[in-house]
């Protein structure tokens, strides 16, 4: 019988101040894998660790496996406290409410498809009657499509289909919470992209909660409801894949999620209609959305998504030019990607990447005006 205590609340998971080292160090000059890591996975979510490598994200995951014990720290699952550092609780793996998918697979392959999906159902923790297993498991097989192929090898599958086999496999287990750790990283761009979308309906379907670690942004924008970003053992920002691109909360993570201009800020004044930030290519008003008040000795960046700098002919464009978010340029790099044309433009020492129109008439060495409305270009404080 589990000795999980039971708590009043009863989201699916909450991490509390967790903490995991790996070595002898002590004290001052300990370093930390995760350093007071802290979020919610809501019920029924798609929660996702973003990161690069060694930021943490997938030592988070095993932690909450139970396959690292944190060195201080909470873990609360679907109700219960399956690790308290601070009353020497750390409930067995084989214990808690999960069930796993690795990066592997972790697919036996001795075994057929369908004993490899069973395997829950004969070993688990929810042990069924044996007259149930084979029904049960097809009926699963048939969801994820792979029902044609349960008495082959396992071997004999492809790389897709074996992602779908340990995905069946998990949700036979009937967890209350799903642990993803990188399950589409060994897959071709073009699979990954159509599997992806599967995993995001399966996991809708079956409403299991889930914590997915990845180092692919797109990957993460695709399939999340919140995202977690994480940097050197710490979280940088929890939010919606949405507000994460829109209104990063630092430059790492402006960086990070896709791509930016990062322009270094010398002052800034505060205005009735944004922030005014003075940089060494002239001065941007950054909107007021989302926007914090610096000090008046903060130093930062203002980030500025490719895709909304506006870039116009110098012919085309009128020869005044306002005061703030509008500057001439030179082009210096021209790359057409079909869709779009990735210009680098620099502006007196400074390179700003646009992503603009196809057809737009400007290459190497043409003068160009650049132009960023003020709700797109936001102030980062360092």
């Amino acid at each position: 019988m589990s000795n999980m205590i039971r708590t009043e609340t009863e989201s699916s998971i909450s991490i509390r101040e967790l903490r995991k080292s790996y070595g002898r160090t002590r004290g001052a000059n300990q370093q930390f894998a995760i350093d007071g890591v802290s979020f919610e996975v809501p019920q029924g979510q798609f929660v996702t660790l973003l990161g690069p490598s060694g930021c943490g994200k997938t030592t988070t995951l095993r932690c909450i496996a139970g396959l690292e014990t944190p060195d201080s720290g909470q873990i609360v699952m679907a109700g219960s406290t399956v690790f308290d550092g601070g009353k020497s609780q750390n409930i067995r793996t084989e214990d808690r409410p999960i069930a796993m998918v690795p990066q592997s697979y972790g697919i036996w392959p001795h075994m057929t498809v369908l004993d490899n999906a069973a395997f829950p159902l004969r070993h688990g923790r929810h042990r069924k009657g044996q007259q149930n297993i084979k029904q049960r498991t097809m009926e699963i097989l048939d969801q994820v499509g792979l029902a044609p192929f349960a008495d082959r090898w396992s071997t004999q599958l492809s790389g897709g289909q074996q992602q779908r086999l340990a995905l069946a496999r998990a949700l036979l287990s009937e967890p209350e919470v799903l642990l993803l750790d990188e399950p589409l990283s060994n897959l071709d761009a073009k699979l990954r992209s159509k599997l992806r979308v599967e995993l995001r309906e399966f996991q809708e379907r079956f409403g299991v909660t889930s914590v997915y670690v990845t180092h692919d942004q797109a990957e993460a924008l695709a399939l999340s409801d919140i995202v977690v970003v994480m940097s050197n053992g710490r979280i940088e920002q929890i939010d919606p894949p949405e507000r994460l691109y829109q209104q990063p909360k630092s430059a790492f993570v402006a960086d990070f999620i896709g791509s930016a201009n990062l322009v270094p800020a010398r002052n800034t004044t505060r205005l009735s209609d944004g922030l005014l930030v003075r940089t060494d290519i002239g001065s941007f008003l950054c909107g007021s959305q989302g926007q914090e008040t610096p000090s008046s000795a903060s130093t930062g960046n203002v980030c500025i998504r490719p895709e909304n700098v506006e870039v116009h002919t110098a012919t085309s464009s009128r020869i005044g030019l306002a005061d703030q978010n509008e500057m001439f340029g030179r082009v210096i790099g021209a790359e057409f990607l079909g869709d779009r044309l990735e210009l680098v433009v620099d502006l007196d020492g400074t390179k700003l990447t646009a992503s603009t129109s196809a057809v737009l008439a400007a290459r190497p060495g043409d003068s160009v005006v650049v132009r960023v409305h003020p709700v797109h270009a936001r102030y980062l404080a360092a």
